[in-house]
């Protein structure tokens, strides 16, 4: 079963930087791709409103957060990527010490609601 996910990150808010990171996701690195579909994401789009980015994901039931997560640290092309995103990218006021993507709450969605309402 699919399963999406939506999460939250800034860039840094420079027209340069942004600039720049959209020209490296018209390049993504093909071991990048790689281990983005290892984890079992079928498919991901970022999408930017000034400097917030917003980030769909749709999952398998094989795709775990912490499980991810482990992957990425352990996988040196991995964490050469991250280290060149955090040039452009900055934590969102709320997030909690270390993190990036924030992962949002779904709290509506018209297709659940009951007839009965």
């Amino acid at each position: 079963m699919i399963q999406q996910h939506i999460l939250l990150l800034d860039l840094k808010d420079d027209p340069a930087s942004i600039a720049a990171y959209e020209s490296w996701h018209t390049r993504v690195w093909p071991g990048i791709l790689d281990s983005i579909r290892r984890a079992g994401i079928h498919e991901m789009k970022i999408f930017r409103a000034g400097n917030r980015l917003v980030m769909l994901l749709d999952t398998d039931d094989s795709f775990d957060f912490e499980a991810k997560g482990r992957a990425d640290a352990d996988d040196p092309l991995v964490q050469e990527w991250e280290t060149l995103m955090d040039h452009f990218q900055q934590s969102l006021p709320f997030a909690a010490p270390g993190e990036k993507w924030v992962r949002m709450k779904n709290i509506f969605s018209l297709n659940d609601l009951s007839a009965d309402v």
